[in-house]
């Protein structure tokens, strides 16, 4: 099985690239901007020329932004946010889901937040992922009958090595983030990318229009948070 990586900075994708050729794999880089749908639709058909329709797709790329406010945002960062966040996610399900639907077969991950469902101080991201979460559950029945899964994953705080740094250089407190989840752990990659597999499997064939939270129990803990009757558990 060929693994396409494409990614607007090459040489890291280039490096995923050969990592997955040392344990075994194959795997080719391309480089890219998702919020270029020419450019997706111009891969999508190369890859199909050369190798076949693709089984599998994760859409993962995505930016963040600073803490701001809605009416105080800088309306030209936002709107780059949104052409790659959903604009990439809509033109790689786009250019992907039309090779899959004349195939009939196929299954998509996208990437969304708890942002998904959560309202937090990111004027741009948050509905940014929130729209994702619409365009899964809209997929799902476009493509449903042609035999091809659509799903997502929800990740809060993922202890990523640039979270790692941010907390080094005391900008973050994982004690602040523990304690707004369930489980007093940090999520980490291999979290996300377990749950990832999971839903690209035929082990999730019946799975489909869903953003899945992975999050340590990070959404039903801010609601019990505000409870106004009190918490029954010990800080």
């Amino acid at each position: 099985m060929e693994t396409w990586l494409l990614d607007l900075n090459i040489s890291k994708a280039e490096a995923v690239a050969e990592s997955i050729k040392a344990s075994g794999g194959s795997a080719y880089a391309m480089q890219i901007d998702v919020s270029d749908a020419d450019a997706v639709q111009d891969a999508s058909q190369r890859i199909q020329a050369d190798y076949g329709t693709p089984s599998a797709l994760v859409t993962a790329a995505g930016i963040i932004e600073s803490v701001s406010t809605v009416l105080d945002a800088d309306l030209e960062a936002h709107d780059r946010l949104w052409a790659i966040n959903y604009g990439g996610t809509l033109n790689a399900c786009r250019s992907f889901g039309r090779l899959m639907r004349e195939a009939g077969a196929g299954s998509i991950v996208t990437v969304g937040s708890i942002n998904s469902y959560v309202a937090l101080p990111l004027p741009a991201y948050c509905p940014s992922k929130t729209a994702i979460l619409r365009l899964v559950e809209m997929l799902c029945v476009e493509l449903g009958r042609f035999g091809v899964r659509i799903n997502g994953v929800a990740p809060t705080y993922v202890l990523t090595p640039a979270l790692q740094t941010r907390v080094d250089a005391g900008n973050r407190s994982l004690d602040t983030m523990l304690k707004v989840n369930a489980l007093k752990t940090m999520v980490k990659p291999n979290d996300i990318a377990n749950v990832v597999s999971f839903l690209l499997s035929d082990n999730a064939r019946a799975v489909t229009g869903h953003m899945m939270p992975v999050d340590a129990g990070y959404l039903p803990t801010t609601t019990f948070a505000s409870f106004a009757g009190g918490q029954p558990w010990p800080d």
